[in-house]
């Protein structure tokens, strides 16, 4: 959503089009000849190379366990710009089924579990080549509502009081108002939603990545959904981004987004406003207000890469992982050597179980018990009892091993 009441405050049934026309939401890209483009160019540039450099950098499993975590880091902050404040360590607990006896906390662990839901179809290439298009639009809409609870898919007009139900999949059939700006008309969203894919499904890996934030604006310009437009925004850029520079999961502009909210708010405002002068490209809507959020965006990309990129830098993370398991094993709550385990895990990504005696130069029943600890606490984990162990990145020991990542639980 652009506003917290944006997708609160339908103002009348319509079905019909006001005769708009897609033009209208011109430009949908900087293009070429913009005085703008070389300073966005750049900036994509150096994103590519950096987010290629994070993906490179980490052993396979590594990288499998932190894309897990970002999921839940991703659907953390998407949610938190909605107002909706479930963290990490609840997320997790929703996913191994622990859900709260509080009913509004169930919901909003119900809400973060479809999030992840969909971002994991997406990690899983459920968006691949179609990510703005009508009907990936639209399905990623449709999986999210479909797994949200019943109360979380209602909406009251607050001028009436009526209560008005979100429709999984269906774009809305009634007028809005975003703040001062007032979405196309329901009857027009076929339209502009066919001219939307026709532009943004056909860029080579540069243009895509550079009109990531365009297309982000645009669909939270045409306001398709009664509700969930803003979710359904940054899961879209999301995965316009992972295909474009192939981050396999490892960061997300979310983050930034929701630690920027105010700056992300006032950006997407500016660029409902119509064109300033002449100079100001040739759309009805200012390529000046479009090219400054561009910048925004890509350069929160950056810090995101950047900031994630230094959680994961090896000796780093090493010596976090490390003073953590020294205290917990004087504390008793793990077995001595899994300060080993841990090293050796950190160095090769994962370790066979039957090495685990080896390593540990101890007897198969000891280094059974020592890798029982470490899965019980959450610091590895294994597919099955005779699968390989591998680091975890659980979200309740996020704050001591990737400090920042997101608030400490209260």
């Amino acid at each position: 959503m652009i506003d917290l009441e944006a997708d609160k405050k339908p103002v009348k049934r319509a079905s019909a089009s006001r005769g708009e026309h897609a033009i209208s939401m011109e430009p949908l890209l900087i293009g070429e000849s913009s005085s703008h483009r070389g300073k966005l160019t750049d900036l994509v540039v150096e994103l590519t190379a950096k987010s290629t450099g994070l993906s490179k950098s980490l052993p396979p499993a590594i990288a499998q366990a932190l894309a897990t975590l970002v999921r839940s880091m991703n659907c953390y902050y998407s949610n938190l710009i909605e107002g909706h404040d479930t963290h990490p360590i609840d997320i997790e607990r929703a996913l191994n089924e622990d859900f709260s006896s509080d009913p509004k906390q169930r919901d909003l662990q119900l809400e973060a579990k479809a999030h992840i839901d969909v971002q994991k179809w997406i990690d899983e290439g459920g968006l691949d080549e179609r990510a703005c298009s009508e009907a990936g639009i639209l399905e990623v809409h449709r999986r999210f509502c479909e797994l949200l609870p019943p109360d979380l898919l209602k909406t009251k007009n607050p001028d009436t009081g009526e209560e008005l139900e979100v429709i999984a999949g269906e774009y809305r059939a009634r007028d809005v108002k975003v703040g001062r700006h007032v979405p196309i008309s329901p009857g027009a969203i076929p339209q502009f939603m066919a001219r939307f894919e026709g532009i943004y499904t056909k860029l080579g890996r540069t243009d895509q990545i550079l009109a990531t934030p365009a297309a982000h604006h645009h669909l939270l310009w045409i306001h398709p959904f009664l509700d969930g437009n803003g979710r359904v925004a940054r899961l879209m850029s999301y995965a316009m981004l992972r295909e474009g520079l192939k981050t396999e999961g490892l960061w997300s502009v979310a983050r930034g987004l929701a630690r920027n909210e105010s700056e992300y708010k006032q950006h997407l405002k500016n660029c409902d406003l119509p064109r300033r002068n002449d100079l100001d490209g040739r759309g009805n809507l200012s390529e000046e207000a479009l090219a400054e959020f561009s910048e925004f965006f890509l350069k929160l990309c950056i810090d995101q890469v950047d900031y994630m990129e230094g959680q994961m830098e090896p000796e780093r993370l090493r010596t976090r992982v490390l003073i953590w398991a020294a205290e917990e094993m004087r504390l008793g709550s793990l077995p001595k050597g899994s300060d080993i385990v841990l090293k050796a895990l950190l160095q090769e990504g994962e370790v066979a179980r039957a090495r685990i005696p080896e390593i540990l130069n101890t007897s198969e029943r000891s280094a059974r018990r020592t890798t029982s600890a470490l899965i019980k606490r959450g610091a590895v984990k294994s597919l099955s009892s005779r699968a390989p162990i591998r680091l975890n990145f659980p979200a309740e020991l996020a704050e001591r091993w990737l400090p920042g990542l997101f608030p400490e639980k209260k």
